[in-house]
């Protein structure tokens, strides 16, 4: 029997609030019919696998009719399923086999941008006095032809392109084949949230909503100014990218978004415990964004900026860093961390170039992110300790690392296909002789099936670690404090409820040892980390943690 979505969220309003949140990627989760790419009816066969693991709710990442300029970030529907993907049938197969195994459900919205092949686009440029001439940012020439403004794409080059028909030009944040939405327009607005309203009848959820913090763009379409080089960083657009050289101020960013944020919030209140997680790039305001978009309980339940993310290393003073910053931009706000997604390195192979027992430090890793205030997104291939991919030009698929080769490889090196079995045909993926990309013989002999009951294995400690950490609520609603300690150790405590937890991470190579703060501890165990407490001295191990709890 299937359980309704408001009967799966009836015993926990706020199941969002320290929710872990199994990112899956479509195209590269399971494919069940043979051609090479995932899909639906293949995420379905795979829920168990999110179950046994401890999941809360998956985030599926868009699956809509596309051209799959973007690989699906470039929506030509909203309301169906691609046929690559399956139908709107299987969609509701997986809704109500996620929810009987007790998995919600999250949907990627991507609604600052269409394909250009969307229906509305199609109408909008083939005139300037169509009904939807203004559903999309257009602009005239400045007198010597050129764009309006200074604005930049993130994916390249400026962000407007030329339409010979409407003797215009139309704002693309992204690939030309992306035009930006006019969401000062309230008619779009209006569209945009049927589209929320038919997703959530059939069940969802919840939405990630991609690039939220672009929806607007100033109305006046002032230059952006110059910003200083040493303001640059390259946390949302890889160095090379002359994007790095503007302040976005008047390109994304704008004001007018906390109006549409209160709309679309309630649209997701006429439903039972519907959350939403917004996505802010931005490489100078992003938690400042995260705060404004979180405040007031009246727009995003939580959002995700760039932090964890980026490039810089992960060291015991950032991570406190992060969290301290995240308090003081959003006092109200909760935050929904990840260390890796389908768009940046994964993060064994980002931050542990250097380490010698990658299998250790993935654990760590995944017991700093599992031990964060905010909730938590897990990508899939992570709880394997999956690297990146290293893939051949020959073989990119990403139109961002063609046009930014060799200097930024694109994001196809973390997009390669979930390997289930060792020993099968595509490690499980597919029967196909070719999938969309190519499977690396790392990740084979990283397999479900080859770690799969090996308690010492990357993928039996997220297991059991997300199990000890259901047995602490103080992990997932708990509020945190940083402690005084070594430059290698990370030591906070969580707090909830009259529960203190005491967590402590050797975030190093070599043993140290750590003074266990003064009261009364008892050592938690299940977590699956061995360090020794001997008078009041804590030995942790390389990539060691050790966890306590007050009285």
């Amino acid at each position: 029997m299937s359980i309704s979505a408001e009967a799966l969220s009836a015993s926990d309003k706020d199941w969002w609030r320290g929710a872990v949140i199994y990112q899956i990627y479509p195209r590269s989760y399971q494919d069940s019919n043979g051609d090479g790419i995932g899909d639906l009816k293949g995420i379905t066969a795979r829920l168990p696998h999110i179950a046994a693991l401890g999941a809360d709710a998956i985030w599926i990442s868009p699956f809509f009719p596309s051209p799959m300029r973007d690989f699906g970030y470039d929506v030509s529907n909203y309301c169906d399923v691609d046929p690559m993907f399956g139908s709107l049938s299987d969609f509701d197969t997986l809704i109500a086999e996620a929810h009987r195994l007790r998995i919600k459900v999250m949907i990627d919205l991507v609604i600052s941008h269409s394909s250009d092949q969307h229906a509305w686009f199609i109408e909008s440029r083939s005139s300037r006095v169509n009904p939807k001439a203004d559903w999309y940012v257009w602009a005239d020439a400045k007198p010597d032809g050129t764009p309006p403004n200074n604005w930049l794409s993130i994916f390249g080059g400026s962000a407007w392109a030329w339409d010979p028909t409407r003797m215009q030009y139309f704002m693309h944040n992204f690939l030309s084949s992306q035009p930006d939405l006019n969401l000062h327009n309230p008619e779009v607005q209006d569209a945009l949230l049927d589209v929320v309203r038919f997703w959530l009848k059939r069940g969802v959820n919840g939405f990630r909503l991609d690039t939220i913090n672009f929806y607007f763009h100033d109305r006046e379409l002032r230059d952006n100014p110059a910003l200083a080089p040493e303001r640059r960083n390259a946390s949302t657009a890889p160095a090379v990218n002359p994007y790095n050289f503007q302040e976005h101020i008047y390109d994304k960013n704008r004001p007018e978004n906390l109006d549409f944020l209160k709309r679309f919030r309630a649209v997701l209140d006429e439903f039972p415990a519907i959350a939403a997680v917004g996505e802010v790039g931005d490489s100078q305001r992003g938690l400042e964004i995260v705060g404004e978009y979180t405040s007031g309980g009246d727009k995003m339940q939580m959002c995700y900026a760039f932090e964890f993310l980026a490039p810089d290393h992960l060291t015991p003073a950032r991570v406190a860093e992060v969290q301290q910053a995240f308090s003081a931009a959003a006092p109200e706000g909760w935050a929904c961390w990840a260390f890796s997604n389908h768009d940046v390195v994964r993060h064994v192979s980002r931050w542990g170039a250097e380490v010698m027992d990658r299998d250790a430090f993935a654990q760590q890793l995944s017991a700093i992110l599992l031990t964060q205030r905010g909730s938590v997104c897990i990508y899939q291939g992570e709880e394997l300790g999956l690297t990146e991919a290293d893939i051949a030009f020959a073989d990119l698929q990403d139109p961002y690392g063609i046009q930014f080769w060799p200097e930024f490889k694109g994001r196809d090196g973390c997009r390669t296909p979930m390997v289930w079995d060792e020993h099968a045909l595509q490690s499980g993926f597919s029967t196909a002789d070719r999938p969309w990309l190519p499977i690396p013989v790392e990740h084979q002999l990283r397999a479900v099936s080859a770690q799969q009951g090996h308690e010492g294995s990357v993928l039996e400690h997220y297991r059991r670690f997300l199990a000890f950490r259901r047995q602490h609520a103080a992990f997932a609603k708990g509020d945190i404090a940083f402690l005084d300690a070594a430059p290698e150790v990370l030591a906070y405590e969580r707090l909830h409820d009259g529960e203190r937890l005491l967590c402590m991470f050797n975030m190093s190579d070599a043993p140290v040892a750590a003074s266990l703060p003064a009261g009364d501890w008892q050592v938690l165990e299940g977590h699956g980390f061995d360090s020794t407490l001997r008078d009041g001295t804590i030995d942790l191990p390389a990539w060691g943690a050790f966890f306590a709890r007050h009285g």
